[in-house]
């Protein structure tokens, strides 16, 4: 760093202190200063959290490149002038959060700003799943809704999500035009505060989990013993509450991830995807010799499953998320409702021909709720990574509680025809072909690393992927298959196997989505599962060394 930037950052991070109303990070730029760590101020000072259609997610601690009260104040005022600048004022602005480090205060200065601007605000008055935000927002006829999470993200971050009062989250160009609105904030000192918001739980948890169990017909069977674990996040009494209110036994809780915890003490990652992740749920449910395994991600917005299965390590298995869409698809869509089922580019195609066998229309979607919860009419809607919308009319999102008590309820069903969730996935691979999902993805600590290997793929397409040709390669920047433009590229290759590589949008990896479709021949599913772990491996060794990041 020179002198000149020196002179610069130290004086950015000198004004920063003089309107930072929190004494935690004050203490904290104040130490970087004292012991001149040129590095830390680089990263606090040399770049800013973007507002995205994510909103705002990053590390906790002082400056603008952190999350921070400063930061969250100013977020609040530039979507309250959004709001106010639309027209968007006949209705209050719904607040929740999360357990992580400083989410109550963040949602409390949320709250402030709000009522500052003469909007209305509704707090909600403990920590909750991010779903009841979602819900609420139309069951209140909010304008707007935050919440306050980093969902599965590391235990250093937290986050802002915003939703508009249809109850989505937010898309182009409304993340454009907050984020400008935000740029516009002035001093921190000069944006209105009051302290006369309105807080709200039970009344709202109510009706929340009134809709969760009218999901469940009387008649259905209810007998299924489960294990459930929150991951130490915000899950656990809203789902015993669910669970208990649809009629079903009250799942045994994970002791040692019962309670929430903003440091995740027993896992690496608090992501169910990632490996560990719920090994202590498996543990438990050996040792109950439970029928399922179901946990929720910190936020509660995504469900993961897991199920007895003899041919696996230690005699369980968790579900992929294609596997979960697949088997909540052929549930959902066989009654034939009249609307459309949608999924995200990125998972798998299998859905879409659910829907054709049952005379549903169906959508692709880009990756993200953002996009799958505002598809019209819809009436099911997933993405892999373990988000599933079981009831659009109440959750215009991924809900991972309503979708757990759909799970139990198809489980249930199951055994009691003596039959479990393995049995209904070679169902349907006998009746649609096998189509397995894996993926590959490269965690970076050098985001150039993935601006090199999304190049090198459009300078050099592959021919051939795992010995399969590749038929089509899409652009996915250029707008393919009547989608707003994204940064991923879509390779559509032989036999129906489909490669899509990505940048993630909320974590520093590249992501690539892998599929093959494998006939089933004779009626043995698991000859072509062989076929289809072969193939797969062999089209990801590929795809690495194509990527360059072998």
């Amino acid at each position: 760093m020179t002198a000149d930037e020196t002179v610069e950052f130290r004086t950015a991070a000198q004004a920063w202190l003089a309107e930072d109303p929190d004494p935690d990070t004050v203490a904290e730029l104040q130490a970087v200063l004292a012991v001149g760590d040129e590095a830390g101020l680089i990263d606090r000072f040399g770049a800013k959290l973007e507002f995205g259609t994510a909103g705002l997610r990053g590390a906790v601690g002082a400056g603008p490149n952190r999350m921070n009260r400063v930061v969250v104040i100013r977020a609040a005022a530039g979507l309250c002038a959004y709001l106010k600048a639309n027209g968007l004022t006949n209705g209050p602005v719904l607040i929740g959060y999360d357990a992580r480090h400083k989410s109550d205060v963040f949602a409390r200065d949320t709250a402030a700003v709000v009522r500052g601007a003469g909007l209305d605000a509704v707090l909600l008055d403990r920590p909750l799943p991010t779903p009841v935000v979602a819900f609420g927002i139309r069951h209140l006829g909010a304008v707007a809704g935050v919440v306050v999470t980093a969902s599965h993200n590391p235990p250093q971050d937290n986050g802002y999500k915003v939703y508009l009062g249809d109850g989505s989250q937010i898309v182009p160009p409304a993340d454009i035009e907050i984020a400008a609105a935000i740029d516009a904030v002035g001093a921190l000192a000069d944006v209105p505060r009051g302290d006369d918001w309105q807080t709200m739980g039970d009344e709202l948890l109510g009706a929340y989990l009134d809709r969760i169990a009218s999901l469940v017909p009387a008649d259905a069977p209810r007998s299924i013993n489960a294990v459930y674990t929150p991951l130490h996040g915000v899950g656990r009494d809203l789902v015993v509450s669910a669970v208990q209110r649809a009629g079903f036994a009250v799942p045994k809780v994970v002791g040692s991830q019962a309670e929430p915890d903003p440091d995740f003490p027993t896992v690496s990652f608090p992501n169910p995807e990632e490996p560990g992740a719920i090994d202590a749920a498996l543990a438990l449910a050996r040792a109950e010799g439970a029928d399922i395994a179901v946990a929720n991600d910190p936020d509660a917005d995504r469900c993961a499953v897991a199920v007895p299965d003899a041919s696996a390590e230690g005699g369980w298995r968790m579900l992929r998320g294609d596997e979960l869409g697949g088997l909540l698809g052929e549930f959902l869509l066989s009654s034939r409702p009249d609307g459309v089922a949608a999924c995200s580019i990125v998972s798998s195609s299998l859905l879409s021909k659910i829907a054709a066998a049952y005379g549903v229309r169906f959508a692709d979607t880009l990756t993200g709720f953002k996009w799958i919860g505002r598809v019209p009419e819809l009436v099911f809607g997933y993405e892999e990574a373990l988000g599933y919308c079981v009831d659009p009319e109440a959750v215009k999102d991924k809900d991972g509680i309503s979708t757990l008590v759909r799970v139990l309820q198809l489980a249930a069903g199951a055994k009691a025809q003596g039959r479990t969730l393995l049995d209904l996935l070679d169902d349907l691979a006998n009746k649609y072909g096998l189509h397995a999902t894996d993926q590959l993805s490269v965690r970076v600590d050098d985001l150039g690393l993935i601006v090199d290997a999304m190049t090198r793929l459009r300078s050099t397409p592959p021919v051939v992927l795992g010995g399969l040709r590749v038929e089509l390669a899409e652009d996915l920047n250029l707008g393919a298959g009547g989608l707003p433009p994204t940064e991923g590229l879509r390779y559509q290759l032989q036999g129906g196997a489909r490669v899509v590589v990505r940048p993630s949008g909320t974590e520093p990896k590249l992501k690539c989505y892998l599929e093959v479709v494998v006939p089933v021949e004779g009626g043995v599913v698991a000859d072509a599962r062989a076929k289809a772990v072969k193939s797969l491996a062999a089209i990801k060794a590929d795809l690495a060394v194509a990527a360059g990041i072998s």
